[in-house]
């Protein structure tokens, strides 16, 4: 871990949470849900999506568009309602989430969200499908502080490699999928855990 990166993960600075999940377990449809209740408990929330393939933010043949293939770097365009920072970045092998976290410095930002970024070490919230047919991540991640699984908090959590019900860790927080109230509860509370630990792994997997 960098120093830089390190200082990211540190109390002071501003909280980030990843969101862990699979392809198709549904997190773009849960953060939909997620953002606005948040929004409600007066929380300002960035998020940083990880994107696997190239996309282009800009419509061909608009001024931005034409300046920015035209060498600007970064480019930045704005109105009265919003503003875009565009800034090519071809000699990367993947995205630097450091480098990411850093262009929110000086926002008025109360927690920021990152999706994807699954090898990243920040702590994070899992959720899991037993139906998306892959296995549990926070069984052997240290960094996911939180599972949300469907189903109340007695049901057991299936594992879909046949080892039926799963053990989950004690340091382990088990959250329900489909209830948007406590996982939004959750959440936002997750700044004030920073300020108290930092960004820091759980101990039970991460000794």
């Amino acid at each position: 871990m960098s120093p830089g990166w390190a200082a990211r993960l540190a109390a002071s600075a501003c909280p980030l949470l990843g969101i862990a999940a699979w392809s198709g377990t549904g997190k773009t449809t849960l953060l939909e849900q997620l953002l606005p209740a948040l929004r409600e408990r007066g929380l300002r929330v960035a998020v940083i999506k990880h994107a696997h393939h190239a996309f282009d933010v800009d419509t061909p043949g608009k001024d931005s568009h034409r300046l920015r293939s035209a060498g600007a770097t970064p480019m930045l365009v704005a109105s009265a309602r919003r503003f875009a920072l565009m800034m090519e970045t071809p000699d990367q092998e993947e995205a630097d989430l450091e480098q990411l976290v850093a262009q929110l410095d000086g926002l008025a930002v109360d927690l920021i969200l990152v999706e994807g970024f699954k090898q990243w070490p920040l702590p994070k919230l899992e959720l899991h499908r037993a139906a998306v047919g892959k296995p549990l991540r926070a069984l052997h991640d240290p960094w996911i502080r939180a599972l949300a699984v469907p189903g109340s908090m007695d049901e057991p959590v299936d594992e879909p490699d046949g080892e039926f019900p799963v053990a989950l860790p004690a340091d382990l927080t088990r959250l329900d999928l489909d209830d948007i109230d406590a996982l939004a509860a959750w959440v936002a509370a997750w700044p004030v855990q920073w300020r108290l630990n930092g960004g820091q792994p759980r101990q039970e997997v991460a000794s």
